[in-house]
């Protein structure tokens, strides 16, 4: 699976994504090593930070991607620093399917927003933007998320993720085995470090959904 995922030029120097797609993932199957995993992930951020406000530094670069496209971070969250006021607050996540459950994990421990996608429901050419006038997508379990002036991921069909809330359309269901991994960073997070990044998240989606990684890359900038 090849996919062409690209950055518009409003955005350049603004906005950096890191995207891997994996393919024979299985999110109904569960996953062993889990429940270790962010159990021991969850105390750790207990002791580092004992309430939601300590985590303010943690949560810096979500917030300033939010900040740089004009969005206020404290009025619609990173869905990375969401997660981790859930954590902070003892309680737990919300569960999905191994595989979102799993993307949800890397998200809190990078503190950055992820977006994971059905990629047998998208099509053709993807473009990072902010969305224009009347745009939005139905959300998963939210109603319809109105996408005016604010980041967004679109196909061929038309709007389907952004750093809060993704679409309903390109949801990761019990039945999908392709998926595409988007990972939402300000420009601050040089190519290098996007790199990096991208490689942490791989091996631990594997460890979780069983699947294979296919195709990674760092968006690049459309002329």
């Amino acid at each position: 699976m090849t996919l062409n995922i690209t950055i518009d030029w409003t955005l350049d120097g603004i906005i950096r994504l890191g995207w891997f797609t994996m393919d024979d993932v299985d999110p109904a199957a569960p996953s062993p090593a889990f429940e270790h995993d962010l159990e021991s992930l969850s105390n750790r951020l207990r002791g580092e930070y004992p309430d939601p406000a300590s985590a303010g530094p943690r949560n810096g670069p979500a917030r300033t991607l939010y900040r740089a496209v004009g969005i206020d971070p404290t009025k619609h969250r990173p869905s990375s620093e969401a997660l981790l006021r859930r954590v902070l607050s003892g309680k737990p996540l919300y569960r999905v399917n191994t595989v979102v459950d799993a993307a949800n994990f890397w998200s809190l421990g990078a503190a950055l927003p992820v977006g994971l996608y059905d990629a047998d429901h998208l099509d053709g050419s993807i473009l990072a933007s902010l969305g224009g006038e009347g745009e939005g997508y139905e959300g998963i379990g939210k109603g319809w998320i109105n996408l005016e002036r604010r980041l967004m991921l679109r196909d061929e069909a038309g709007p389907f993720g952004n750093p809060s809330s993704d679409s309903w359309r390109a949801r990761v269901r019990d039945e999908t085995r392709r998926i595409l991994f988007v990972i939402f960073a300000p420009a601050s997070v040089g190519t290098e470090e996007m790199q990096r990044l991208t490689g942490e998240a791989e091996p631990g989606m594997v460890r979780h959904t069983g699947g294979t990684v296919v195709d990674q890359g760092v968006a690049q900038v459309r002329d």
